[in-house]
C-alpha cells in the first residue's frame, strides 16, 4: 500500500478541497463508506460466488493450482524513474 491509508484514500480518488479535507478525516469517511456497502451486500466472500466458483470448477481448477497462479498471480518489477 503506497498510498497512505491504501486505495481509499490514493491518487484515484476524487481531490477534495482543502475548506473540507482541514475539518474532516476523509479517509475515515470514505473507509466507512465502503464499509456499509459492503456490509449489505448479499455476497461478501469472493470464495463464495457462485462465478468465481464456476470459474475454478470450469477453468482454473483448484486453488492455488499453477494455472490459478500463472493468471492471478503478478509479481513487482521495477520500472525505474518516470522521467
Amino acid at each position: 500500500m503506497a498510498c497512505p491509508g491504501g486505495c481509499v484514500n490514493g491518487g484515484g480518488q476524487p481531490i477534495v478541497p482543502s475548506n473540507f479535507k482541514n475539518f474532516h478525516d476523509v479517509r475515515a469517511i470514505r473507509a466507512a463508506g465502503l464499509y456499509g456497502e459492503d456490509a449489505n451486500m448479499p455476497l461478501r466472500k469472493s470464495h463464495e460466488n457462485p462465478e468465481v466458483q464456476k470459474l475454478y470448477k470450469e477453468y482454473l481448477g483448484e486453488p492455488c493450482s499453477h494455472k490459478a497462479h500463472e493468471l492471478l498471480h503478478t509479481t513487482y518489477v521495477n520500472r525505474g524513474l518516470y522521467k
